[in-house]
């Protein structure tokens, strides 16, 4: 019975992507996959979201240690913060980046008129929208890998003279390594495939906020065989980047 209602469960999950697979237009693919459309949005989504892996690693980790590592009063509350995107609607992502960050926002209006910065329907806007999406899930995994790391290491290299930034560079982050490749990675997953808060905060401007699960949703009311055809490599990445993790959380052959 438990395996019966394994294969079902399997099967509900997989039927979905069976569908998108049995839709492809597989004779056409090349030449959708090469249409101006995709090819914009597919170089937007690359470049946006490697901007967001990068800003993710730049605040992400520093964070992730402190969360690990700095013993401090409300450290609870401030995780459930900077996790909450996990959990959240993207689209109430993408409202409270409006309210903050937006033209009459509590720090978009400073910095409109202070810089001249206006981040909605932006290509930075984008990637500020990505960055508060995907950055939680480097930090959760960076800081459950730095709470598994074996003390004694940094411990010893104090003991041996080394200072707090030598211990940090020499041996924390070595440690951390593995932890620090698979939240990078799984960050720009999660920030390729990101659609809510980037389209509530950045709108869908074709060349410059348009990234690829913004042109699904264009597509899928003009054009289905491009819909599928990003849908399909969207998924293939996903999956990729799933399966070179499972290790990393799950510890199966």
């Amino acid at each position: 019975m438990v395996l019966g209602l394994a294969a079902v469960a399997i099967g509900f999950m997989a039927l979905p992507f069976a569908g998108l697979l049995g839709r492809t237009p597989w004779g056409n693919l090349a030449n959708l996959l090469a249409d101006p459309f995709v090819a914009e949005a597919l170089r937007l989504s690359v470049l946006t979201s490697l901007a967001a892996m990068a800003m993710s690693l730049l605040l992400g980790v520093p964070l992730a240690w402190v969360l690990a590592r700095v013993p401090f009063p409300g450290r609870a509350v401030v995780r459930g913060i900077i996790l909450l995107p996990m959990v959240l609607p993207p689209v109430v992502g993408g409202a409270a980046l409006l309210f903050a960050l937006g033209r009459r926002g509590l720090v978009g209006q400073w910095l409109d008129e202070r810089f001249g910065i206006l981040l909605p329907f932006s290509t930075w806007g984008v990637i500020v929208a990505v960055t508060f999406i995907a950055m939680p899930f480097l930090v959760i995994t960076v800081e459950a890998g730095l709470r598994s790391a074996d003390l004694r290491f940094e411990e010893a290299a104090a003991t041996l003279g080394a200072s707090r930034l030598t211990v940090l560079r020499r041996v924390t982050l070595p440690m951390a390594w593995p932890s620090i490749a698979a939240g990078a990675v799984l960050s720009w997953a999660r920030g390729l495939g990101e659609f809510g808060a980037s389209i509530t905060f950045a709108g869908n401007l074709k060349g410059r906020t348009q990234t690829m699960p913004l042109a699904v949703f264009q597509a899928l009311e003009s054009d289905r065989d491009a819909a599928v055809a990003i849908s399909l490599v969207m998924v293939a990445v996903s999956l990729a980047v799933l399966v070179a993790l499972r290790e990393r959380w799950f510890r199966v052959a």
